[in-house]
């Protein structure tokens, strides 16, 4: 992909699409429970539906795109790391939720699964 001229590597292709889509799968997952908890079940899974169809409009090319050199394992665990680093702020900002410490012990273990998978 190039975008002004400029090649842009498949990792970071990669990792902007799964960071947009998490960002919707995020919302989608989480944003009724401050939005319509006054609402049936059923009108909030509906919304979030709909929004999680934004998700996978990004989310499938992004693993399509990333797949071409990444490994399954690879694209399994950058799309964790990313839904961490798109989590916490959501959490903190969004749902207006204190930070915790478990958040830097899960983000740890997070880094040691990246270093395993993408060890060469």
């Amino acid at each position: 992909m190039t975008l002004a001229g400029l090649h842009v590597p498949v990792l970071w292709q990669t990792v902007v699409l799964l960071a947009l889509s998490n960002l919707f799968m995020t919302f989608a997952w989480y944003s009724h429970l401050k939005h319509l908890n006054d609402k049936p079940w059923w009108i909030a899974a509906l919304i979030s539906w709909g929004i999680a169809l934004f998700e996978y409009l990004i989310q499938v090319p992004a693993n399509r795109i990333g797949h071409t050199e990444l490994d399954l394992g690879q694209l399994k665990i950058l799309q964790e790391v990313i839904t961490l680093t798109v989590f916490v702020p959501f959490v903190i900002f969004y749902m207006d939720q204190p930070l915790k410490l478990d958040y830097l012990w899960a983000a740890l273990c997070i880094l040691g699964a990246v270093y395993f998978v993408f060890r060469s």
